[in-house]
This record gives C-alpha cells, sequence and structure tokens, in this order.
C-alpha cells in the first residue's frame, strides 16, 4: 500500500477542486481504498466527488487517476471496489472526450495518456468483470486507438468469457471511428464478426461497425441482424443483456438508419413464436410510429394483427399503439370495438386501452362501455395523466379517455354525477372535475354538483368546471359565495388563489380580483405567464397594460411566454405586426430541428386565428408538415397525437393565412 500511495502527501489538494468544493478529503478517501472496512464507501465517495455526474473534469481528477487506477490493480482489493474504480476511470475518460473544453480541467488530457498504459496490462486481470470494466474505459482512449486496437483484439483472441468478448468488440468499434493504421483492420475484422457462428457476436459486430461508421447505411446489419433474431433463440442474443424484449429493442435498434429494414425486421419478429420477441417488437414497432409518419403504412397493420396475440400484455400493448395512432387506426375499429367485452377481451387494461383507442376515432360505441364503468365499482382508469418517456403502459387517466366525449355528455353525465356524489378521495373527485371542465357548456347539468363542492378541497377544480360550462354556471352560483371562496381558499393549496381567481373573473365578468394579484408578476422573472393569460382574457378593455407586454417582447424566445405574451398583445390591439415576429422566432427552431411540444403547438393555432397577418410564418409552417420524421418529441405515447395536433394546426394556419382577407 506504501508504494501505491506513495507522492499522495506531495499534492497540494487544498488547490484542487471536486463536484464539493475543495479537494482536501480525497486523500483521505484513497487510503481508505485499502482498509477493506471503508474500501467500498470511500470507492463511491471519489465517484461522487471526483466525477459527481459528469459534464466536465474537475482539477482533482489527473492527481487522484494514478492513485485509483492503482488501486484498481491490486489484488488485494475486492472485485467489486476494484470494478467500481474501473467505472470512474472510464467515466472521468469520457467526459473528458465528450464535455466541452472550458470544463475539462487543463491537466486532464496527460494525465489519462500516461494511465493508458497500466490500464492495458489490466486487460488479463484473473477476474471477468473487471477485463470488462477495463475495456470499457479504454474505449475512451481515441489518442491512442491504433495501440488500443490491437491489444483488444489480441486479447479477443484469448479471451473466454462470452460477456468479455462482446465487450472487447464494442471497444474495438468505438476506437475505430479514430484510428489510423488500424483502421481498415479493424474495419475487415468486425466484417468478418458478422458471419461468426456466435449470435450474440454477429450482433456485437453490428453494433460496434455502426459505431467506427456513423450515419452510414449497410445492408449487411439488417441481413445479419435478421438472420439472429429469426434463427436463433433470445437467450443467445445478448448474454447478461437481461429480458428478451429489452434485447430485440437494442437489436433493432441499430437499424436505425435504414428505416425500411428496420420495418422489416419489425414485422418478422411480431409473427415471433416466443411472447417476448413480439413485445420486444411491438415497443420497436412503437418507437418508430413515434419517429416517422411513413412508418404507419408500414407497421401498423402488422400491429394490428397482435390483437389477437396470446398473450395479454402484448394485446394491450397493441391496442395502446392503435390508439396512440388515433384516425390511422380506423380499419381495425371493429376489432377494437370486439375487445371492450368479457367475451371479447378478458383482460380488463386491454379492455380498457381498447374503449381509449375508440374514443380517439370518435367511435360512438365507447360511449356505453364507458357509461357502464363509470357506474361500477371498478372504473379502470387513473383520475391523472401520467407523463412519461418510453413505452411503460401506465394506467391510462379518465380525462384522456372520455375528454374529447362532452358531445355524449347526455349518456355519460348521470353515471359521472352518481359517482361524484359517493367520491370520498381527492384524486377523484379532482378528475370528475377536470372531466366536466373539459366538456364546457355540455356539462351544465351537473352545476348542482359543482356548487356543492366549492365549500370541500376540491373547489378550486369545481370552480374551474363551472367556468368552463359558462352562463349557465354564472347565473346559478350566488357572487358572494364565490367571493367568500376567495377570500378564504383551502388551506394547504398555494396554487389556489391563482386559479380561483382567474375562473372567478371568467365566470362573473369581474376581472379585479384576478388583476390585484396577477398583475404585479408582469414584472417578476416567474409568474408572467398568467398575468399575461390574464391580460389576453381582457382583449381590448386590457389597453393600459399594452405597454407593459411589449416591453416583454424582444426577449421572447421559447417556452409559453411568448405565447402567452404575444396572444395577449394581439388579442388587445388587433395588431399582428408586433406579434407574429416573436411567436415565428418561437417555433422556428422546432420547424427546423423537431421537439416540439405543447406550447409550440397552441402558438401555432394562434397564428390560424390571426389569419393572414400571420403570413410570416408560412415556411414554419410547411416545414412542419412536409416532413416525415415527427417534429415532436419521440418515443412516448404523446408523440404521434401531438404531431397529429400539430399538423392540424399547420392545416388550418395555412389556410387562414392563404386566404382571402383571412384575418381574423
Amino acid at each position: 500500500m506504501s508504494d501505491a500511495l506513495a507522492g499522495l502527501e506531495d499534492v497540494d489538494w487544498t488547490a484542487l477542486r471536486h463536484a464539493y468544493g475543495v479537494a482536501e478529503d480525497v486523500p483521505a478517501m484513497l487510503r481508505d481504498l485499502y482498509r477493506p472496512e471503508k474500501a467500498a464507501d470511500a470507492a463511491d465517495d471519489l465517484l461522487t466527488r471526483v466525477h459527481h455526474q459528469g459534464g466536465g473534469v474537475y482539477s482533482s481528477a489527473p492527481a487522484a487517476l494514478p492513485y485509483v487506477v492503482a488501486a484498481a490493480a491490486d489484488p488485494s482489493l475486492t472485485s467489486d471496489v476494484r470494478g467500481e474504480l474501473l467505472y470512474l476511470v472510464g467515466a472521468l475518460a469520457g467526459a473528458g472526450n465528450s464535455a466541452e473544453p472550458r470544463f475539462v480541467t487543463p491537466g486532464w488530457p496527460a494525465a489519462w495518456d500516461l494511465a493508458v498504459p497500466d490500464l492495458l496490462r489490466l486487460l488479463d486481470d484473473a477476474k471477468a468483470p473487471n477485463r470488462i470494466a477495463v475495456a470499457g474505459a479504454l474505449a475512451e482512449a481515441r489518442h491512442r486507438a491504433d495501440e488500443v486496437i490491437a491489444a483488444l483484439r489480441a486479447r479477443w483472441d484469448v479471451e473466454p468469457d462470452a460477456q468479455t468478448r462482446l465487450r472487447l468488440i464494442d471497444s474495438a468499434g468505438a476506437l475505430t471511428a479514430h484510428a489510423g493504421e488500424q483502421r481498415a483492420a479493424s474495419l475487415g475484422w468486425l466484417r468478418d464478426l458478422m458471419d461468426a457462428a456466435d449470435p450474440a457476436v454477429r450482433l456485437a459486430a453490428v453494433q460496434a461497425l455502426r459505431h467506427a461508421l456513423p450515419g452510414q447505411r449497410d445492408t449487411a446489419y439488417k441481413r445479419t441482424v435478421s438472420d439472429v433474431l429469426s434463427g436463433s433463440g433470445p437467450t443467445t442474443w445478448r448474454p447478461g443483456g437481461g429480458a428478451a424484449e429489452a434485447t430485440v429493442v437494442w437489436a433493432v435498434g441499430m437499424l436505425a438508419e435504414d428505416p425500411a429494414g428496420l420495418a422489416d425486421a419489425t414485422r418478422q419478429l411480431l409473427g415471433h413464436r416466443n411472447s417476448s420477441v413480439r413485445a420486444g417488437a411491438l415497443q420497436v414497432a412503437a418507437q418508430a410510429l413515434s419517429r416517422r409518419r411513413s412508418a404507419v403504412a408500414e407497421l401498423l397493420p402488422a400491429v394490428a394483427r397482435s390483437l389477437s396475440d396470446p398473450e395479454p400484455g402484448n394485446r394491450l400493448f397493441a391496442a395502446r399503439v392503435l390508439g396512440m395512432c388515433g384516425h390511422a387506426a380506423r380499419p381495425w375499429a371493429d376489432e377494437l370495438a370486439a375487445m371492450m367485452t368479457d367475451e371479447g377481451e378478458p383482460y380488463l387494461p386491454a379492455r380498457s386501452h381498447a374503449l381509449w383507442a375508440l374514443s380517439r376515432l370518435g367511435d360512438v360505441r365507447c360511449v356505453p362501455h364507458l357509461a357502464r364503468r363509470l357506474a361500477g365499482e371498478r372504473l379502470g382508469f387513473a383520475y391523472h395523466s401520467s407523463h412519461a418517456d418510453g413505452w411503460w403502459t401506465y394506467e391510462l387517466g379518465l380525462g384522456e379517455v372520455a375528454g374529447e366525449l362532452g358531445a355524449h355528455a347526455d349518456v355519460l353525465l348521470p353515471p359521472l354525477r352518481a359517482r361524484l356524489s359517493t367520491a370520498v378521495a381527492l384524486d377523484e373527485r379532482r378528475g370528475l372535475c377536470q372531466l366536466l371542465e373539459s366538456w364546457g357548456a355540455a356539462a351544465a347539468p351537473a352545476v348542482p354538483d359543482l356548487i356543492a363542492l366549492l365549500d370541500t378541497d376540491v373547489a378550486v377544480w369545481a370552480l374551474d368546471a363551472l367556468a368552463a360550462i359558462g352562463p349557465a354556471a354564472a347565473e346559478a352560483v350566488p357572487r358572494e359565495r364565490l367571493r367568500a371562496l376567495l377570500d378564504a381558499p383551502p388551506a394547504g393549496q398555494t396554487f389556489a388563489p391563482r386559479s380561483l381567481t382567474l375562473a372567478y373573473g371568467r365566470l362573473t365578468g369581474d376581472r379585479e380580483p384576478a388583476l390585484e394579484l396577477l398583475l404585479p408578476q408582469l414584472g417578476e422573472p416567474y409568474g408572467r405567464e398568467d398575468a399575461a393569460l390574464l391580460l389576453g382574457e381582457l382583449g381590448p378593455a386590457g389597453a393600459p397594460y399594452a405597454e407593459q407586454l411589449r416591453e416583454l417582447l424582444p426577449a421572447l424566445k421559447g417556452g409559453w411566454l411568448p405565447l402567452r405574451v404575444g396572444e395577449a398583445l394581439w388579442r388587445i390591439t388587433g395588431r399582428a405586426d408586433e406579434v407574429v415576429p416573436v411567436l415565428v422566432r418561437a417555433i422556428t427552431p422546432f420547424a427546423e430541428r423537431g421537439g416540439a411540444y405543447p406550447a409550440v403547438i397552441e402558438t401555432v393555432k394562434l397564428l390560424a386565428r390571426i389569419g393572414a397577418g400571420a403570413a410570416p410564418a408560412e415556411p414554419a409552417l410547411r416545414a412542419f408538415l412536409d416532413t416525415d420524421e415527427r417534429p415532436v418529441q419521440h418515443g412516448t405515447w404523446r408523440s404521434v397525437p401531438q404531431d397529429d395536433a400539430l399538423c392540424a394546426a399547420a392545416r388550418a394556419a395555412l389556410l387562414a393565412v392563404c386566404a382571402p382577407g383571412g384575418a381574423d
């Protein structure tokens, strides 16, 4: 240990820093690596402090690196501690390669260069997990790519462990992109491995070649992936890689640069004999559909066939994909309708998803089934909406299922009102109030039920619903009762005063309480959206505040604020010329590179209302429509619905812009 820590005291650690400040505590951590009872905590502390969350390399890292590598090479330490230290080395090297140079301490490149020879020797470590970690760290040695590739290939020739062999292939592929004299030989080696006997090696070679030749298509990738996934069992594809569905997602995902090849492979796997493989293929299809509009024709028919899959989870997922795709799923409406009955679909969550899919289609066959759900004990839907990336089949929210069914309120209101009258939990009462709000005037028969809730902890949502119902509610609610609610909002709800004053103004026309509460926020860093929203609702009566809104325009770039301020100023003045440039500036980046979110969609809807004066937005509007890649955030259940909404808004805006005399 003394030799491994030689020179530790000669470093001025007080002059160096880590994520939590001065690095004077690093020497103690390095010493504790050699104390068995403290070693694991010391390794974890070093990772937390010296690396933290990446994004840069702290000044303590170059000084600590040789001691960390020496400890990782010491066989007297446990394998877990050594593995954690090797992970730290790789994480630091990765940050050094990927972070902006200004966030990488100047001494790091030299320290990393000195560490590479010691790591190369550890490729022959006795423990396979450590060899895997070493190979992972060496993948970051781009400046010595030729030397490291040669060492990785030499180790591969004698490596007995399957997972280590795969890691060696992957690291060689990552370095080949940066190699010189070894580049051609490495590419040839990786191409040869695509024809190896081992299915896992073949897939690893495809992944490595994608790293080595980023962005390049190769028909051999599709051939290899399809051959492996159709001609061998899931357990052989990725040893140690986890569930078969995750492996399918990973493997087919390697065809991302080849959409036609990805679609072919996905269709093939949707008919696989293994239910987990089919589940993975459904996830791949969902991802492709969330990314490309053309994937609807390529993949949705194959997904629809999974509505009859023997595995209930796959039937559920297929119904959810069809629901996600909205009106594109109309050819399978009868199959979805059959799934809403106990006889047609014994699995309740799958029935719920079929019902939702039909509601997305506007198919009235879902209405009586939803009414029975509302009247029954098991609703089968959540009272809130979930927002998450990925393809987790979380419970659908009642508002998502029924929010667009206000035209059928005559059927749905009786069981909904009965449910509301007996509901106890706040979540349930809030969810039902929010559904009534979404129906607007169609929910007028529920006004007495909502008035009864004004003295409860759901008063905020009850008043929102009353305001959405409009005149019928305004006539029924005593003004003094509403003022009393403003004076004594529900306890423990910090958002209540803001929400209540806005809803009160919409319901009664008396905007003074909201102006008094919200207008001061117009000059503050936070809360300006609500103030601008309120002024927009005032229309021309907001003229005294127009100049305050104008002062905000130059700095507005993204988020909800450009929409709120632009709409308010336009509603107050009727002038498009001063707000349209701001709105166009807010949406153009998303027309160019995608990733649009709800504020962008609402901004496009506003441009449609502005009409001919929104002509400067025409290039961005056409760009939203003239693309196969959906210009929204990919990889979620909301991707396709949001893209559908964006396209509808863009078409409406273009019609309004191009129509003769098309001003609103």
